[in-house]
């Protein structure tokens, strides 16, 4: 027997906010929305705005931490844009914050049983550990004149500390390599897309806030705007597009999906005019070191062959030639093939200004000390008023020649051993052709640290420290990609058997 329920006794949502106990919660929720907005005025009013979107990605990535490393990949590229936007306090601990959620959620995730920790034990975590090792022993070096400056500069080791091994434990199959790939490369588009409105529109109110704050100086040039997008700068947009344009056209060779492939030529595409417009000369090293890496990883000599000549044929159009002399874009980047070039010459005399002062200091001056920003902690130190320009000028600025030959012998003992599985020991072609896009990209970054600081700043340093996790762990996707080949050729060969 069925019994239904009487209509008048159905409590409805409009009677359950009549309940004195509900009452009570929307009172104190109230006051404290307006005491908020009293105090923090219109980032009080943000903060209240975004809660809602807040607390649903905090249920989330409780419920599935895996979530917590993809948004590090959109953190990477968002987070210093939006500054620009809304100067929300502590906004740059944002993605330090997220990390240490992701760990928290991991745990409790898995709170009922073990965590296994395993995947994170490889020799990557153990270099990061290391060089993280090294990161705090610059806390005590007695360079050091304000230790604020060691935090400020904690990315040079601790994101690679964190990110290296949650990569490893979460990225662990070649469905959530082919999602890591996925967000790159839609962030990528969003921040090329930013970048076109910059160039055909213009700048906005608050991008021209930041022009004013004395970065005109280098972001426009000759009546040209050097389009940053939602970066750092200009260098960072112009390097970190051409890392991912390597990319993407050589994960685009191995798309099956006719919508997939497209969609990494789109990114490639964009990748490469984002570099051409935002003016950084030594982003051209981007492309043309990570396609000779690449064309050396293939092992094929009509492949090796024809890709030298078609990077010669660029190196020729823009050293010995003219051609499109007329477009600014064209006539900065040829600079960079200009040894005479005023820029270069400055930048030669500041490392030689550097070298004199560094002689004594094998340990360097102190993390965050050297370059433009370590005036807001030591505006009199020597350091603070030498341009560092170059990613490797800052470490043996800083970390002395003890810590630049750590950190070269850790980029190239990654890029090495990766390079070496994917000649040598990976057996799925596909995995070899997606393990030889991140290594090609990784040593694009490489060689334009040499003349901007790019491996550092984000986005590309969390894409950079992901990929280590992920070139060094290329057996698993390997294993898992052999695997689902032979059972694939299992049902063929027991599908012809029965039809015999």
């Amino acid at each position: 027997m069925v019994t239904r329920q009487n209509p008048f006794e159905i409590v409805s949502g409009a009677d359950r906010l009549t309940k004195p106990g509900t009452i009570l919660v929307m009172f104190f929720f109230a006051v404290i929305s307006a005491w908020v907005i009293t105090h923090l005025e219109v980032i009080g009013a943000l903060v209240l705005f975004l809660l809602p979107a807040v607390l649903t990605f905090l249920y989330f990535l409780f419920r599935y931490p895996i979530i917590g490393i993809y948004t590090a990949i959109a953190f990477g590229f968002i987070l210093l844009g939006l500054a620009r936007y809304a100067p929300i306090p502590m906004l740059g601990i944002a993605l330090d914050v997220e990390i240490i959620l992701t760990f928290i959620a991991l745990f409790i995730n898995k709170f009922k049983e073990k965590i296994d920790f395993s995947p994170a034990n490889r020799d990557v975590t153990w270099i990061s550990v290391i060089w993280s090792c090294y990161f705090i022993f610059e806390f005590i070096n007695p360079e050091v004149v304000n230790k604020g400056a060691w935090f400020a500069g904690r990315g040079v080791a601790l994101y690679m500390l964190v990110l290296v091994p949650l990569t490893l434990i979460f990225i662990d199959s070649n469905r959530k390599l082919d999602a890591f790939f996925l967000i790159w490369g839609i962030f990528s588009v969003l921040v090329t897309c930013k970048g076109l409105m910059q160039h055909f529109y213009g700048v906005d109110y608050a991008e021209r806030q930041w022009l004013n704050e004395g970065n005109a100086a280098t972001h426009i040039l000759f009546g040209k705007l050097r389009v940053f997008s939602f970066l750092s700068d200009a260098g960072q947009f112009g390097a970190n597009q051409g890392y991912s344009a390597v990319v993407a056209v050589i994960i685009s060779l191995v798309q099956k999906d006719r919508k997939m492939k497209i969609f990494f030529i789109a990114v490639a595409l964009l990748g490469f005019y984002g570099l051409v417009i935002s003016g950084t000369r030594g982003a051209l090293s981007v492309p043309f070191a990570g396609f000779t890496a690449f064309f050396v990883l293939k092992k094929n000599k009509v492949a090796l062959i024809s890709g030298f000549i078609v990077i010669a044929l660029f190196y020729i159009f823009f050293k010995y030639t003219f051609i499109a002399q007329g477009n600014s874009e064209i006539r900065r980047m040829r600079s960079a093939f200009d040894p005479n070039n005023p820029s270069l010459q400055v930048r030669l005399a500041n490392q030689k200004k550097l070298k004199s002062y560094l002689a004594s200091r094998p340990f360097g001056g102190g993390v965050g000390h050297a370059g433009g920003k370590a005036r807001k902690f030591a505006p009199r130190a020597f350091l603070s008023n030498v341009p560092a320009d170059s990613w490797y000028v800052l470490i043996w600025a800083e970390q002395g020649i003890v810590g630049l030959a750590l950190h070269l012998i850790i980029l190239f003992y990654i890029v090495g051993k990766a390079s070496y599985n994917v000649m040598f020991r990976i057996r799925d072609p596909i995995v070899k052709t997606k393990m030889s896009a991140l290594i090609a990209g990784m040593f694009g970054i490489m060689a334009a640290s040499y003349g901007n600081m790019v491996l550092g700043q984000m986005p590309t340093s969390v894409l950079i420290y992901m990929s280590m996790a992920i070139m060094l762990s290329s057996d698993v996707f390997d294993s898992e990609a052999l695997q689902e080949n032979t059972n694939i050729n299992e049902l063929h060969t027991n599908y012809e058997f029965r039809n015999i």
